[in-house]
This record gives structure tokens, sequence and C-alpha cells, in this order.
């Protein structure tokens, strides 16, 4: 039998990254995720409901994470659902979580622009494990076309 354990979010940070070292020498980023959905209710009124996820990220991405991102930035996560079970040393009760744990991410929006729309992460950040062939877009080359051509067509040059 199969099994998968992949998410795909595209949401914004509740709060600023939290990096910490472990005694062995990782680094670990934490932070929240909030990801809206929109949908119309049984009365056809459009509601909005806001999921907050925990993300852990470690080792160099969520050095970079810490370092480029802050709270309100818009975020795109790929990783794997974790759930963790302990005992409360206080209370004796059982608790639980479900969280996140982050494979791959990419930079949304602007560095100066927290509304999201296109944008690169900074040059000096690797933005993400694997293959560089899966995980980067390949660089654009100028458009050689005359200006006096782009000047006759504009409605067909508009890029989207």
């Amino acid at each position: 039998m199969a099994n998968l354990n992949r998410v795909l979010l595209i949401g914004n940070l509740t709060r600023d990254p939290e990096l910490r070292v472990t005694p062995k020498g990782s680094s670990i980023c934490q932070f929240g995720l909030a990801v809206n959905r929109t949908f119309k209710d049984g009365a056809g009124q459009q509601r909005e409901e806001t999921t907050f996820i925990d993300v852990e990220a470690w080792g160099r991405q969520g050095e970079v994470i810490s370092k480029y991102c802050t709270k309100g930035r818009p975020l795109f996560v790929e990783g794997r659902l974790r759930f963790d079970s302990w005992e409360d040393k206080t209370t004796g009760q059982k608790r639980n979580r479900l969280s996140v744990v982050l494979e791959n991410f990419q930079f949304i929006g602007s560095r100066g622009d927290d509304q999201g729309g296109g944008g690169a992460p900074p040059s000096d950040a690797p933005v993400s494990g694997g293959s560089p062939e899966r995980n980067s877009p390949p660089p654009r080359q100028p458009n050689p076309a005359p200006a006096a051509a782009a000047e006759d067509n504009l409605d067909e040059d508009v890029p989207f």
C-alpha cells in the first residue's frame, strides 16, 4: 500500500520566525502560518475562515526564513505533517499537536511589499533544497524586439 504525506500551503506569517539552535548544532526555525479559505455558506453569503498552522524549518532553510521573513509576509510552504503527543508535566494531561515540517519554500511578493504578487527571493538566499533544475526557474532573457514594433502592438505586449 502506498503512502503519501505532502502539504502545500500559501499563507501569511502570524508572528516573526523564532530561530534556535539544538545542542548538536542544528538550526530550527519555528513560525506560524495563517491560511485563508473563502466559501459560500448555506444562505449564499460569502464567508472566510482562517486556519492557523505551526511550521518548523530545519537547517539552512530555517536560517533564511528567520533572516528574511517577518510577521505578515506571504510564504509558500511545502512539507509534511507531523503529529506530536506528550504528557503535560504540570497537569498530567495528555497533549498533542499537528504541525508541518518544511521541506521546501518560496518567497511570495516583493521584498518591500508584503501584499503578494510575483517576486524573487534575495539573490544571496538559497530558497530550497533538492536539485537546482526543480527549484529555480530558468533565467529570463531580454526581448530583442525593436521599439517601433512594441509601440504598434501595445495590447499584444501585455505579459498577462
